[in-house]
């Protein structure tokens, strides 16, 4: 078996993805800023083109701000399904020529090439791919390729666009030094303005730092974030099961024909079901909802989704079909919901579509839920009868003891 200091690990990245695939369908987008996201004043930008990043707009930022930092841009809604039907073709080309592929969002993927560099050239091979991906699909995409996750991501950043680098084992430290802190995965906002504080602004200062020191600041975030300063990570590649899913189904002691508390016991499992998702760092692209009638005939409708993991947006879809099943007007004897096609997601929030207060909203519930490690700590006012609903543990792995849960 090959230690950790032989691994080579390749991290594609899709270069302003939301922009390129609609530069596909529309040339005329070409060479002018654009931004993607909620086009109304709350709205946020959810990805923008180079030529706008030169006005000083980023992802993230509230679209009133970006127009008014570049106010000659295109500003679009976006096509959310349209994101997700390029990135299954991307998809596709590598899991057909790689090992081990991870897909960690719709347009960033890790694969694990070790140990194939005794078959062929690993580096020829690498950029061979990454050319046929470019031929295949006409979308541009940077590549890193190190001994780990951290370093080959920060390395494909630093080459963007449609650059490829690749750093030799034993130059992860030195690469990283003059870099910026905010390049290192974790840190997000509040991480740099303590680490800031601390008079921490670039890589190679945070090398610098005891490590027991990040501890006390940071806790076991802060011991993790100083091993990646120092070009460690130890996490694997993990394989992309296109079909993993995550369900709950609830038996009603006595079968009912209120159609209130179906679809009470509906949401209530959409949440803990959203809420696990978002936790899980996953997205899925497919939601079916479940009914036992009593005469114990099972009746089931799904429906796909742009990749999501938002509670309103599963609901919106969970309560339609549960309408189309109710159909039948007899009384049910169980009712569930799963949620299919998970891919790892680092778009937890629908940009293309919430405000702001939207996404701070999403934000805080799930810090708080995770902060008291209860799912249900908050919950919608017409589900709080369906406290007692059985949620997997997010943090534990155990199952609930009432009702019922599967992760396959």
């Amino acid at each position: 078996m090959n230690s950790t200091n032989e691994r080579n690990i390749v991290h594609f990245d899709l270069d302003t993805f939301f922009v390129s695939v609609e530069r596909l369908h529309n040339p005329k987008l070409r060479g002018v800023p654009v931004l993607i996201g909620g086009t109304s004043e709350r709205g946020v930008v959810a990805s923008c083109s180079y030529e706008a990043r030169s006005f000083g707009v980023h992802n993230g930022m509230a679209m009133k701000i970006a127009r008014r930092l570049c106010p000659h841009a295109i500003a679009m809604r976006g096509d959310a399904g349209l994101y997700s039907m390029h990135s299954k073709v991307v998809t596709q080309i590598l899991r057909d020529n790689v090992p081990l592929l991870e897909k960690a969002s719709v347009d960033e993927f890790y694969i694990d090439m070790t140990g194939m560099d005794k078959v062929f050239g690993i580096r020829k091979y690498i950029s061979e791919l990454r050319d046929k991906v470019i031929k295949e699909t006409s979308l541009p995409i940077s590549m890193g390729l190190s001994l780990n996750k951290t370093v080959s991501k920060v390395a494909a950043g630093e080459c963007k666009p449609q650059g490829k680098m690749m750093i030799d084992i034993g130059r992860e430290k030195g690469f990283l030094a003059p870099l910026s802190v905010r390049k290192l995965p974790l840190v997000g906002n509040e991480t740099y303005e303590v680490l800031s504080e601390l008079g921490i602004k670039t890589i190679g200062t945070l090398q610098q730092v005891p490590q027991t020191r990040m501890e006390k600041v940071l806790g076991k975030n802060g011991i993790t974030l100083w091993q990646r300063a120092q070009g460690i990570d130890l996490s694997p590649v993990k394989p992309y099961y296109e079909r993993s899913s995550l369900s709950l189904e609830r038996t009603f002691d006595k079968d009912t024909i209120d159609f209130t508390r179906l679809t009470n016991t509906l949401t209530a499992m959409v949440e803990g079901l959203g809420f696990q998702l978002r936790m899980g760092n996953k997205m899925t692209a497919c939601i079916s909802v479940k009914v036992r009638y009593s005469d114990m005939q099972v009746a089931q409708k799904q429906k796909r989704t742009p990749y999501t993991s938002c509670d309103h947006i599963l609901l919106g879809i969970a309560t339609r079909l549960l309408t189309d099943l109710f159909s039948r007007r007899q009384l049910v004897r169980l009712v569930g919901v799963t949620v299919s096609e998970l891919v790892e997601g680092g778009h937890q929030i629908n940009m293309l579509d919430d405000s702001i207060e939207l996404i701070q909203l999403y934000q805080r519930m799930d810090f708080l839920k995770k902060k008291y490690h209860d799912s249900r700590l908050i919950m919608r006012a017409n589900t709080m009868e369906q406290r007692n609903l059985g949620v997997w543990d997010p943090w534990t792995g155990e199952p609930p003891t009432p009702g019922g849960h599967r992760y396959a």
